[in-house]
């Protein structure tokens, strides 16, 4: 299935089910067209078996309608047309699929994003909850993290989840050709950062081996295809794998201290 099949797909389940459960409720076409972007985007290729669809999905709306998604009959209808379009569509699960609902009050009233990524620690079925409804907990994020792009600007990490790549949805875009559309994903897990690789062309590596997801520790250095990107925070906190690894050592003093206040998203040119 294209890009708008599944699309066209999730509209006739997610339409039919409202009509049964929740009559007079609507989803609107754009939550639609961007959970079908969502599921074709991140789905990844298994070599031992049909390509893995994504099992977290985050809907991220403004605070003001936040509280019109916490139906648990809607999410389940949202996850019930995932869980069915992916299926026909050919892909897998590993672990039953989740849905959360989070507010950003930088999106507008009338949108809203989905976020979409793979569970990085396997989940026993017993705990895998298929509705979650509470919100991305900002309390556990990294303190004062940042990542330096190509040694020159700095881009504070403040988001729980963090998408990087060349389209103009990315929370951090890289106009480079060498960057995928969408490339690398950042996710706050136990903690800390963890990058994953979403299926890009040219690959993510750290500290110059190719990985699919790492743990990011101070110092790490994050290649997207070639273009360079420097995890850092203010306050590290302690490396216990020191013996088994050299991430590339730097000093405060020498680190780039150029800032961006109050942005979400920010494009940096490859000149």
């Amino acid at each position: 299935m294209n890009l708008k099949e599944i699309e066209a797909r999730l509209q006739s389940l997610v339409e039919v089910d409202l009509l049964n459960l929740l009559p007079g409720r609507k989803v609107e076409d754009v939550i639609i067209q961007k959970l079908a972007a969502a599921i074709q985007l991140n789905t990844l290729p298994d070599g031992d078996g049909p390509d893995v669809a994504p099992d977290i999905y985050t809907l991220v709306v403004h605070p003001d309608t936040a509280a019109k998604w916490q139906n648990q009959q809607l999410l389940a209808i949202l996850l019930h047309s995932i869980a069915t379009v992916a299926q026909e569509a050919g892909f897998r699960f590993k672990i039953t699929p989740t849905i959360s609902v989070s507010s950003d009050k930088r999106i507008s009233l009338d949108d809203a994003e989905i976020v979409a990524s793979h569970r990085s620690e396997p989940m026993a079925d017993t705990n895998a909850t298929p509705l979650d409804t509470g919100s991305l907990d900002d309390s556990k994020l990294p303190e004062n993290a940042f990542l330096i792009v190509e040694g020159v600007k700095v881009f504070p990490l403040t988001l729980p989840v963090v998408n990087i790549g060349r389209r103009l949805d990315n929370q951090l875009i890289i106009d480079d050709p060498r960057v995928s559309r969408n490339h690398a994903q950042l996710r706050t897990i136990k903690g800390r950062y963890v990058v994953f690789d979403l299926n890009s062309t040219g690959g993510t590596f750290v500290n110059g081996q190719r990985t699919s997801q790492s743990v990011l520790y101070p110092g790490d250095v994050i290649s997207l295809a070639g273009v360079a990107l420097i995890f850092g925070q203010d306050n590290p906190p302690p490396r216990p794998d020191l013996k088994e690894t050299a991430p590339l050592q730097r000093n405060a003093v020498d680190r780039p201290t150029a800032t961006l206040k109050d942005q979400s998203t920010a494009k940096f040119n490859k000149k």
